[in-house]
């Protein structure tokens, strides 16, 4: 069978696969027999459990879009069931994206029994670095997947969304530490 169509069938998008395949890091043995083929051995284990124990990350970054935190759980609950991936853990919090005070997380990435860690969006997992979460990941055996890659994949786009990420998160917090300085100064004054 060839990588595309064994990508469809676990429910894994034909890019992760091949990106799965270039890094090393497929759960079956495949093989390129040509400029554009790479064939998938179908004898192998490729059941469902070849994936290993799912855990499932949500997050949205302000409790007025928790009915889109509960939508995002039902999409990576259905992709798993339809794909039939045996899921160990579900975490979904309210929290920024841009600090690492996101204890769901924390307790999702330290769960030994998580062998892929499976988020809608790569900005759910973080705003910023998540190729590093991923490099830590792998180095124990374990990876990140992305339901829906259709994020965008020009280099240059990414490096300036997050330019601009980091600046945005600067300049909101110097403007909170302004604030809460002078209504600590104001608080004195009158107090």
């Amino acid at each position: 069978m060839n990588l595309t169509e064994w990508a469809k069938t676990q429910g894994v998008h034909p890019q992760t696969a091949y990106r799965w395949f270039r890094e090393g890091t497929l759960p079956v043995p495949a093989q390129r027999v040509g400029p554009r083929t790479i064939l998938v051995n179908i004898d192998a284990n490729t059941t469902p459990e070849a994936i290993g124990g799912l855990g499932l990350y949500a997050r949205v970054p302000s409790h007025d879009q928790k009915t889109d935190l509960e939508r995002q759980v039902a999409r990576l609950s259905a992709w798993a069931a339809k794909a039939g991936h045996r899921v160990v853990r579900v975490e979904a919090e309210i929290a920024s994206g841009m600090d690492g005070c996101r204890s769901k997380a924390r307790r999702l990435l330290a769960d030994p029994n998580v062998s892929t860690v499976v988020v809608e969006h790569k900005d759910r997992l973080g705003r910023m670095n998540v190729e590093l979460v991923e490099a830590a990941l792998s180095a124990t055996g374990r990876r990140l997947l992305v339901v829906d890659d259709g994020e965008v994949e020009d280099d240059l786009v990414r490096d300036m969304v997050e330019v601009l990420t980091s600046f945005c998160a600067r300049l909101y917090g110097r403007r909170s530490a302004k604030n809460r300085a002078r209504k600590a100064l104001e608080a004195a004054e009158h107090g």
